[in-house]
């Protein structure tokens, strides 16, 4: 039994700590909190050991009714792997503490990618993260878009990635982020650091994104054209391989799926904790095939879809299980993949037919 701690119990870190709790091979032994907020009641009554990042502020934490376990220092003496998930910029801070105590640590997108070894997605590279001691697991998008590539570059090879990213201006929880009232070039210039951060896990990729920021708390959208070395005989040859893929949901038509609201609505109908969204949601008629140039728009779930990536690099630090099996043993322990979108065009066609 792999034992976790998790460092910074925020937007990702409560997610990843849920995510590890319902793994079979890991357990959560405590979280770091800074501050003694609602997070922190949470985190204390869902019976995860709260430990205290700053000792000084541990009266703070008893006076609201939370009995700590300790000081962050001591959950990582105790744990076999810690996931940083603080602030970016903070975990690379933090690495030293993870060197002092031999533990290995997972970090997020947010930081460099000097910050480890390896920048990770299990699609991609699972195994050159093996055994490593440091491991970044990459940002929302970088995640979004490798999981995309690489089932092209597998089966038809890739010359070319060129994409557009409409990224949300905070999280729901981030009130003090914008824009309010405006579509901002973020950056301005071009690329943004989007491409050179999927370029951490495919070094070869020629890949060049564009970034805007607008008022919205919902998902990022990806306008994405890639050329591809090798042309598919039919557009319907590239969504069934694209289907194929654990972690893509393609959004039929039918679905009456018009948008990141309704992919929300849709996730929390489906009992999705916290209306997650774990896979690359990407609207299949957006696949369009011209010539050698393959088009798309997917949306990514800014605040969850890097959660069954950090599970899958726990396993791949620990060594006990390869690429597939980690991804088909969190796939099926966290309910990855709407069944409900499945096979239902062909029954309303056949209804269709019948009437």
């Amino acid at each position: 039994m792999l034992r976790v701690g998790v460092n910074g119990y925020g937007t990702i870190g409560k997610r990843v700590a849920d995510a590890i709790r319902a793994q079979p091979d890991m357990e959560v032994c405590g979280v770091a909190k800074v501050s003694p907020d609602y997070v922190a009641v949470g985190a204390a009554e869902a019976g995860y050991p709260v430990y205290a990042v700053d000792a000084d502020r541990a009266d703070e934490f008893r006076s609201i009714g939370i009995d700590l376990a300790g000081t962050v220092d001591e959950l990582v003496a105790a744990s076999d792997v810690v996931v940083d998930a603080t602030p970016s910029g903070v975990g690379a801070d933090n690495r030293p503490l993870y060197e002092r105590h031999d533990t290995p640590a997972l970090f997020q997108g947010g930081e460099d990618a000097t910050v480890a070894e390896v920048s990770f997605n299990a699609r991609a590279n699972f195994d050159e993260a093996t055994d490593a001691d440091y491991v970044r697991v990459v940002s929302c998008n970088t995640t979004g878009l490798s999981r995309f590539v690489a089932p092209l570059e597998e089966n038809y090879g890739i010359e070319k990635v060129r994409a557009t990213l409409v990224r949300r201006g905070g999280d729901p929880n981030q009130t003090g982020r914008g824009p309010i009232n405006d579509a901002l070039p973020d950056p301005v210039s071009i690329p943004s650091h989007h491409g050179p951060d999927v370029q951490t896990v495919y070094p070869e990729l020629d890949i060049d994104t564009i970034g805007l920021k607008v008022p919205t708390t919902m998902m990022h959208v990806h306008a994405v054209n890639v050329t591809l070395d090798d042309v598919p005989d039919d557009v319907s040859d590239v969504r069934d391989r694209l289907r194929a893929e654990d972690r893509l949901l393609l959004i039929p038509d039918y679905a009456g799926i018009d948008g990141a609201g309704t992919l929300k609505d849709l996730a929390l109908d489906a009992g999705r904790p916290r209306g997650d969204v774990w896979e690359n949601c990407i609207w299949e008629e957006s696949i369009t095939l011209e010539g050698r140039d393959l088009y798309c728009m997917q949306a990514i779930h800014q605040e969850s879809d890097v959660v069954p990536e950090n599970v899958d690099a726990l396993r791949a630090i620990s060594g006990h299980l390869t690429g597939p099996e980690s991804r088909t043993l969190t796939n099926e322990t966290l309910g990855i993949g709407l069944g409900r979108l499945r096979g239902r065009e062909d029954l309303t066609l056949d209804r269709q037919t019948a009437d």
